[in-house]
């Protein structure tokens, strides 16, 4: 073999050792990209704005595909995680679902009956009570003859609130003015008495308003004197 040929064979050599190694190269470049992707699974994207406290729908949202070690543990990846289910707070479009976006919709227990009545928007639910929550009912009755004096009372302890619709104009008339006010539909579950009870004031009572209650509070006992207020109590 004369030089000629020795250096072709060098050079050969060198070429096969540089293409190995930009072939080690790009497998170690190929190798660090999937290191940091990884496999892709199945997210989903809100394709528009979500109201709060309002029932969820597959039309929603829209299914992509992204690697799952960007994904939080809590990133919903099935569809079906969103039925019987309600937004807790406001959801943007372009957002992806996550499940403590979502709760459970409230239901009805054993023994409990469902009954919506209109609340005074602002003085009964002022955008506080959501579905969900814990409220007491209170009532106030004119007096049943002439010199007796109004009352105000405690119609319901601890009732839970189902749904609240939308607001709606209503027109008020009272002895002392008709005025346009606006109402908002509430849905509470109760049990047999309860909801007579609130029917009856519905019907008969001047005004029945909610009062939030604190979740540690719901359901403690109210004393009977306490249900029921008059002004001279205050004497």
């Amino acid at each position: 073999m004369n030089s000629r040929q020795r250096r072709g064979v060098i050079l050969l050599l060198l070429s096969v050792l540089c293409a190995l190694g930009a072939f080690a190269g790009v497998l170690a470049v190929i190798s660090d990209v999937n290191s940091k992707v990884g496999p892709e699974t199945t997210a989903y994207r809100l394709t528009r704005d979500v109201e709060p406290y309002k029932p969820l729908r597959p039309d929603q949202f829209e299914k992509i595909s992204m690697p799952k070690r960007w994904l939080s543990s809590t990133a919903v990846t099935d569809l079906r995680q969103i039925e019987g289910k309600i937004a807790v707070t406001p959801l943007k479009a372009g957002s992806l679902l996550q499940a403590d976006m979502i709760v459970e919709r409230p239901r009805l227990r054993q023994g409990e009956q469902e009954i919506a009545i209109m609340i005074d928007a602002a003085t009964g639910v002022a955008g506080k009570i959501t579905p969900g929550a814990t409220v007491n009912i209170y009532a106030t009755f004119a007096g049943e003859k002439k010199g007796d004096p109004d009352q105000s009372r405690m119609i319901v302890t601890g009732a839970r609130v189902l749904d609240i619709g939308k607001l709606t104009p209503i027109a008020d008339s009272s002895d002392r003015a008709d005025r346009a006010t606006s109402a908002v539909p509430v849905t509470f579950a109760l049990s047999t008495l309860d909801t007579q009870r609130v029917a009856y004031a519905e019907s008969f009572a001047e005004h029945v308003r909610l009062a939030l209650v604190a979740p540690t509070t719901a359901g403690s006992p109210v004393d009977k004197g306490d249900r029921t207020y008059t002004l001279d109590k205050d004497k």
